[in-house]
């Protein structure tokens, strides 16, 4: 399926997701030069985590990302429609358990566009690189939205564009010509690939992506560009 960027087809696009399980994040890491991890990490510091806060992780894939807010202390719901990312993420958990001190990880199951939570579960909810992947943006917010408590918060982190012109011409011929052939070396399903590059560059830029969110009933909404704007914090509150 290498247009599900414009089509996306729920069952279709779990399944590439499937597909690429296994090798998901070592492809993410080389494909990105080590960048991905940078951008986890500043998705996790717009958070403002500390213990005791329970977070909704979508999209959560193999549960790289929840990891890293479990280790704050935070419980940890990392929640993604593709069962073979979630087993992956099982088996990375398996192999490396939380230390005591952390936070709880329960990975379930879910589409994020009918959450299988009550209303106000959690005190953060957040989405990295998977917001895209999604068949109606508007909707999943508003999921989004329903399940945070008041005086929570929500952190999109997400592929975005470039701020200068230069560059922006640049990271586009990456997507499009580069992205594909180093996939092809590293990733079991470069196709799938292909599918991400046209995703990532139909993607909205910063101030249409925050108009959505606050269509979706978030406040004080704003986003901080991190790449030069390759990628951007996107953030929204409930009020209390």
């Amino acid at each position: 399926m290498s247009r599900a960027g414009l089509d996306k087809r729920p069952r279709d696009v779990a399944s590439m997701f499937d597909g690429v399980a296994n090798r998901y994040d070592l492809t993410n890491t080389v494909l990105t030069g080590g960048l991905d991890r940078t951008w986890r990490r500043a998705a996790a510091g717009a958070l403002d985590l500390r213990p005791g806060l329970r977070v909704l992780d979508l999209a959560a894939g193999t549960a790289t990302s929840s990891r890293a807010f479990a280790l704050a202390g935070t419980d940890v719901v990392a929640c993604d429609f593709s069962l073979g990312m979630l087993r992956a993420g099982q088996r990375r958990l398996a192999s490396r358990p939380l230390p005591g001190e952390a936070g709880r990880i329960l990975l379930t199951a879910g589409d994020g566009l009918r959450l299988p939570f009550r209303d106000e579960t959690f005190d953060r909810t957040t989405i990295s690189f998977g917001l895209r992947n999604v068949a109606d943006t508007f909707g999943c917010l508003t999921e989004l939205r329903r399940v945070t408590r008041p005086g929570g918060m929500l952190v999109v982190c997400e592929f975005s564009r470039p701020v200068w012109a230069l560059w922006r011409t640049v990271y586009v011929e990456y997507l499009m010509r580069a992205l594909p052939a180093v996939a092809r070396a590293v990733s079991n399903s470069p196709d799938s690939y292909v599918y991400l590059a046209e995703s990532i560059r139909a993607w909205p830029a910063q101030a249409e992506l925050a108009g959505l969110l606050r269509e979706a009933g978030w406040s004080r909404v704003g986003w901080r560009n991190l790449t030069g704007g390759v990628v951007a914090l996107h953030r929204g509150h409930v009020p209390d």
